[in-house]
């Protein structure tokens, strides 16, 4: 299997914050994740959260390297690439791994879920069109029955 690892993020309507989504499923494997989402202080402490929203202008980035959204928590944890508006998919990789992510956005952009395919940096753009192809269904469907709650 290419995809790894699975993280579900949803906007619970108990918590207010604009860009917050809690990961309410996940495989629960994937080490930088479960480090780095980790909830410290304020709602469902011990829980994962992360924010998804626009890039901080702070970035610096060439205009063709720019990316569309980011993926924070405190600091940058993925930039996001967005090639395609009209699909419900993007790519980023997770910053200081050689790992890449696969985004499927949920129509009202309530849901994002997050896979993760270890050491495929380099290749997330031939992910992102396997994705859009439908030629990595079976393994999101594995990892999405392999979740936890």
């Amino acid at each position: 299997m290419i995809l790894t690892d699975y993280y579900k993020g949803e906007k619970l309507p108990e918590i207010k914050a604009k860009s917050r989504y809690d990961v309410t499923s996940s495989t629960k494997e994937y080490e930088p994740f479960e480090m780095k989402l980790k909830n410290k202080r304020g709602d469902n402490i011990g829980g994962l959260s992360f924010n998804y929203g626009d890039t901080p202008d702070r970035w610096h980035f060439s205009s063709k390297d720019r990316p569309d959204k980011a993926i924070t928590k405190g600091d940058n944890i993925s930039s996001v690439f967005i090639p395609d508006v009209t699909l419900p998919f993007a790519f980023g990789d997770v910053k200081e791994t050689q790992d890449a992510i696969l985004l499927i956005f949920s129509n009202d952009r309530q849901v994002i879920e997050i896979f993760i395919a270890r050491g495929q940096k380099n290749n997330r753009r031939g992910l992102y069109i396997l994705l859009c192809d439908g030629e990595l269904d079976h393994e999101i469907e594995i990892l999405r029955n392999n979740a936890k709650k």
